[in-house]
C-alpha cells in the first residue's frame, strides 16, 4: 500500500522538463557549496569560536570554524539573483511585495546569527532580531492561514519563526545533524509545494533546490568527523528559510485543497519530527532541573543517544533515518489532503507521540558519565 502510494505521488510529481532542470540547479549548487566551504576553510579558521567556554556547549573537543552559514548565505545570494536575472523573475520580484519581504528577512536573519558568532551577542539581541524577521514576512504577506483573523495568523507566523529559528540552532549541536534535518524537511517542502501548485518551475522550488544543493556541499565538510560547524550565522539562516518554506508549502495544505486549515500543522508536525521532539524534550528536562531552556549544554537528544552507547556518526544516521522517514510521511500526508482523504493524517499525530515518547525514555534513562571531579568526591 505505502509503495503504491509513493509511486502514485511520484507519477504526479515528475516530467522530464522539470527533472533536468532541477537537477542542474541542484548539482550547480552542490559544486558551489563545497567550492565556497573549501576557501572559507582554508582563509577562515577562527571564525565563530568565541573562547574556551565553546566546549562547554559544543559536543566536539576541537574547537573549528562555524562559517557554513556564510557560504549559505553566499549560495542563497547568487542564486537569488541568478534565478532572477536567468529565468525572468526580476520584473514579478520588483512588484511583489512577498519577495522583498522574503530577501529582507533573510538578511537580518543571517545578519543576527552572523553577530552572534562574531560578538556573542546577548539573547535579547538575538531574540529581537529573530521577532524581527518573523514580522517582516509575516506582514510581506507570508502568513499562515490558521485562522480567519489576519492579526493572529501574523502573531503565529512570527512564533513559528522565532521557534524555529530557535530550534534547528539548538539542534545543532552535533556534526551533520542539523543539516541532514534541514535537507529532509526541504525535500517534503519541495514535494509539498510541486502537489499544491500547478507552476511545477516556481521561484520557491527552485530556491528550495538551490539550498538543499548547498546544504549537501556543506554536509561533506559537517559529516562526522567535521571539519566545520554551522554556526549560529547558519541555523539563523536556515532556520529561517525552512519557516518561510514551510509556511508556503506545508502549511497551506488545508487552504490549498478547500479543507480543515489544521490539517498543515499536522504535516509540518511531522515533517519537523527530530527537531521538535529534541527541542520538546531539552525544554522539559531542564525545566524539571530548574534550568533555564536557553542555556547551553550537553543534555540534547544526540547527547543521550551517545550516552546510550552509539557513535557520533551512527547518531547522526538515527537522525537521518528519522528525517527520511518524517519526510516521508509528512509527502503522502500533503498528497492525501490533495485526493480529499484526511483521517490517515491522525497517525502522524500517533507518530509524532511515539518517537517522543521513545527518545524522551532515553534522555531519562542514560545520563552523562560523572566528570573526573563528581567521580573523585
Amino acid at each position: 500500500m505505502l509503495t503504491w502510494i509513493l509511486l502514485l505521488i511520484l507519477h504526479r510529481l515528475l516530467h522530464e522538463t522539470m527533472i533536468i532542470t532541477l537537477l542542474i540547479i541542484l548539482v550547480l549548487n552542490i559544486f558551489l557549496s563545497i567550492v565556497v566551504n573549501g576557501l572559507l576553510l582554508r582563509f577562515s579558521k577562527n571564525l565563530g569560536i568565541r573562547s574556551h567556554q565553546e566546549f562547554t556547549i559544543r559536543w566536539s573537543a576541537q574547537a573549528k570554524p562555524s562559517i557554513g552559514g556564510v557560504s549559505f548565505f553566499i549560495g542563497f545570494l547568487l542564486s537569488f539573483i541568478t534565478l532572477l536575472l536567468v529565468f525572468d523573475y526580476a520584473e514579478i520580484a520588483a512588484k511583489n511585495l512577498k519577495f522583498i519581504g522574503f530577501f529582507a528577512a533573510v538578511l537580518v536573519a543571517t545578519l543576527v546569527g552572523f553577530m552572534d558568532d562574531t560578538f556573542n551577542t546577548k539573547p535579547l539581541i538575538k531574540l529581537s532580531g529573530q521577532i524581527l524577521s518573523g514580522f517582516i514576512i509575516a506582514i510581506t504577506g507570508t502568513t499562515i492561514p490558521f485562522s480567519h483573523i489576519l492579526i493572529v495568523d501574523i502573531i503565529i507566523t512570527i512564533i513559528w519563526v522565532v521557534a524555529l529559528m530557535n530550534s534547528l540552532n539548538m539542534l545543532d549541536n552535533m556534526d551533520g545533524i542539523t543539516t541532514t534535518v534541514s535537507i529532509f524537511v526541504l525535500v517534503a517542502a519541495c514535494a509539498g509545494f510541486m502537489i499544491i501548485s500547478s507552476d511545477d518551475l516556481s521561484f520557491n522550488l527552485k530556491m528550495n533546490v538551490s539550498i538543499i544543493g548547498a546544504l549537501i556541499g556543506f554536509l561533506y565538510y559537517n559529516w562526522h568527523p567535521s571539519k566545520m560547524f554551522m554556526g549560529d550565522t547558519g541555523s539563523q539562516f536556515i532556520g529561517l528559510y525552512l519557516a518561510y518554506a514551510s509556511i508556503d508549502s506545508l502549511w497551506r495544505v488545508g487552504t490549498s485543497f478547500e479543507n480543515h486549515r489544521w490539517l498543515g500543522f499536522i504535516i509540518c508536525l511531522v515533517a519537523f519530527t527530530p527537531a521538535a521532539i529534541d527541542t520538546l524534550t531539552v525544554i522539559i528536562n531542564r525545566l524539571k532541573r530548574g534550568q533555564s531552556p536557553m542555556i547551553g549544554g550537553k543534555d540534547h537528544t544526540t547527547h543521550h543517544l551517545v550516552y546510550k552507547g552509539l557513535k557520533d556518526n551512527q547518531v547522526g544516521r538515527v537522525f537521518a533515518l528519522l528525517g527520511l522517514v518524517s519526510t516521508t510521511l509528512a509527502i503522502i500526508g500533503v498528497y492525501l489532503v490533495s485526493i480529499n482523504i484526511v483521517w490517515p493524517l491522525l497517525f502522524g499525530i500517533l507518530y509524532f507521540i511515539l518517537v517522543f515518547i521513545w527518545i524522551y525514555r532515553i534522555t531519562l534513562k542514560y545520563k552523562a558519565p560523572p566528570s573526573k571531579s563528581e567521580s573523585n568526591n
